[in-house]
């Protein structure tokens, strides 16, 4: 046998051995099923919001020495400017009503405006700070100037001391905001063309934590100190007629529901609005961000199984997509390409190898 030929009859072998019997990357095979990389970060963030024209946008909240910023605008996969500018971006501890101090969510309204949610209550190492006073806003950005138009400062008894303003959902038709407290459960309407908040649902158990233990990769998920945490009403979203928000606890199982005209009515009494409060499903995994989609399918993280998953009144969950990329997915938006896009926040990684990322999926189809 000439050296030659032995040369291609090995090289036959290792292509077979190569492209047959190695094992696949499972993350690359759940990739390529739809799941795209959108952009990374080796800070943690946990909001995503997309305008009409494609423009991304993040936030990051301060949860540790090391936080720097706290909006941007992904300008490409890898590179992010500060927004609106560097000076809202900058907090030295004064002036807290104009400047982000712990941004905890980006939303985009119909109208193309984005708004900011500053929980200003900063955390190290799992524990809250307390919310700095003057410091709880909400924030609304022109995308055609890049600055901001209106803010809506929080305080007592709207928010508590150790309160944490999780999630935003605004109706531009009845320039409402539904914004959820996740650290000590309620549900915060604004009236934005007056600024007025009225904090509702704070005695109610439908926005109090179920105290699930949330369970990953079978591990139990604690906080640094030990402690299994307790994260009430957090995921809030509007259906696409906007004529219901619905809510639920992370460290929970159960979805409510109500009708907007009962959280707008000023005249119902607690007990009376409690009243008006449907649960929709008491079976649904531990979840972060949640999101209706135009059919009225409602998209959940799910957690526990690094997925997506989606829900319908009245029926059993699907899958939507898995992949062991998907840690801890954490919030939503949706884009004008058609895609939702996620944001991974890793949350029960202490110190993540991998990047944080912003991944984007086509709505509409089961997992196979």
């Amino acid at each position: 046998m000439n050296k030659k030929y032995l040369l291609f009859v090995l090289s036959l072998l290792l292509l077979f051995l190569f492209s047959c019997h190695c094992p696949e990357d499972p993350k690359v095979k759940d990739l390529d099923r739809g799941i795209i990389s959108v952009a990374s970060s080796n800070e943690q963030w946990t909001g995503v919001a997309v305008s009409a024209d494609g423009r991304i946008f993040s936030n990051f909240p301060n949860w540790s020495d090391k936080h720097t910023k706290s909006v941007i605008e992904v300008t490409d996969t890898t590179d992010f400017k500060v927004y609106p500018n560097a000076d809202w971006n900058t907090w030295k501890g004064s002036d807290p009503e104009n400047h982000f101090i712990c941004v905890q969510s980006v939303y985009m309204d119909d109208n193309n405006f984005l708004w900011v949610l500053d929980a200003a209550n900063p955390q190290r190492q799992g524990e809250y700070q307390g919310v700095v006073p003057g410091g709880a806003k909400l924030v609304k950005i022109d995308l055609g100037t890049n600055a901001v138009i209106q803010k809506i400062i929080f305080t007592e008894p709207v928010i508590r001391p150790q309160s944490y303003l999780n999630d935003v959902r605004v109706d531009s038709e009845r320039n409402t905001a539904y914004i959820s407290d996740s650290n000590t459960g309620a549900i915060i309407v604004v009236n934005l063309s007056t600024g007025n908040a009225r904090r509702l649902l704070d005695a109610d158990p439908s926005t109090k934590s179920e105290n699930t233990i949330i369970v990953i990769d079978n591990k139990d998920y604690r906080k640094p100190n030990g402690e299994y945490p307790i994260v009430h009403v957090d995921g809030i979203a509007l259906t696409p007629d906007k004529q219901y928000l619905y809510w639920r606890a992370l460290t929970g199982k159960s979805i409510f529901k109500i009708d907007v005209n009962f959280l707008n009515d000023e005249s119902l009494t607690p007990s009376e609005l409690s009243g008006k409060i449907k649960r929709v499903a008491s079976y649904i995994e531990p979840s972060d961000g949640i999101i209706f989609v135009p059919d009225g399918t409602l998209y959940f993280t799910s957690i526990e199984e690094h997925a997506i998953g989606a829900f319908r009144e009245g029926q059993e969950t699907w899958l939507v997509k898995k992949s062991p990329a998907l840690q801890w997915p954490d919030s939503f938006s949706s884009g004008p390409d058609g895609y939702i896009y996620v944001t991974t926040s890793q949350i029960n990684i202490p110190n993540p190898t991998e990047p944080y990322r912003i991944y984007k999926f086509k709505f509409g189809a089961k997992e196979n």
